[in-house]
């Protein structure tokens, strides 16, 4: 049975006063139910090309399409950063206290995978996004003058088994919504370089495939 709406009263408790409609609008769209959709919690640090893309789009679609706000945001720093999709390569580094619940790759490992793209591809910039202070600079200073950085819009701290949510905690409500715009505006670029996490599974989501996508899983790199 598809559910007709989804009850948010307990959930997003860092992010209050959020709601599901802070971040989501809800389409009017019929959706055929003809078989089991295949997709669980842990398949965040499974192989994303072997996601049900083609059974999990509708719900996508209908339950999860930015609200206006969202959306807005989206517009606001496309356009502060001049963002050229079909150039740009996303280094995505969930650091931090992510190390308690799996492994995740080196620096190295990043660096190495942007040259050889970039190598291929000269025109490319880096969309450098993490929470770990220390992978931030380890990208600049690899691809100097190649990197983009929304630095108004995102947190970062110095690595530590902690997270930004705890760090500024006063700050989660305005940062979760650049966040999901974040997230949105990662999926559309042309290459994602990424690890495997709930955050890395959601670029995949809303990009609907996992091309050109480059995932650490289980010490591991996958290439679409």
């Amino acid at each position: 049975m598809i559910p007709q709406a989804v009850n948010s009263d307990n959930m997003f408790d860092w992010y209050r006063p959020s709601t599901t409609e802070t971040y989501f609008t809800e389409i009017s769209l019929g959706i055929k139910y003809t078989r089991p959709i295949d997709y669980e919690h842990y398949h965040q640090y499974n192989d994303y090309m072997k996601l049900d893309y083609q059974g999990l789009a509708p719900f996508i679609q209908k339950y999860f399409t930015p609200s206006e706000e969202i959306r807005g945001i989206i517009g606001d720093i496309e356009a502060k950063y001049a963002v050229d999709y079909p150039n740009i390569c996303v280094l995505f580094y969930r650091g931090n206290d992510k190390a308690r619940e799996t492994e995740i790759p080196k620096y190295e490992d990043y660096i190495l995978r942007g040259k050889q793209l970039l190598e291929k591809e000269p025109a490319l910039r880096f969309l450098v996004q993490s929470d770990e202070t220390e992978f931030i600079e380890a990208m600049e200073a690899a691809f100097p003058g190649k990197c983009l950085v929304f630095r108004d819009e995102i947190r970062h701290i110095p690595k530590s088994l902690t997270t930004v949510d705890k760090v500024f905690k006063n700050e989660n409500f305005k940062f979760s919504k650049y966040y999901l715009a974040i997230t949105i505006i990662m999926s559309k670029c042309k290459h994602v370089i990424c690890g495997s996490g709930n955050c890395s599974i959601w670029i995949a989501l809303f990009r609907g495939s996992s091309l050109n996508m480059q995932q650490f899983q289980k010490s591991k790199w996958l290439v679409a």
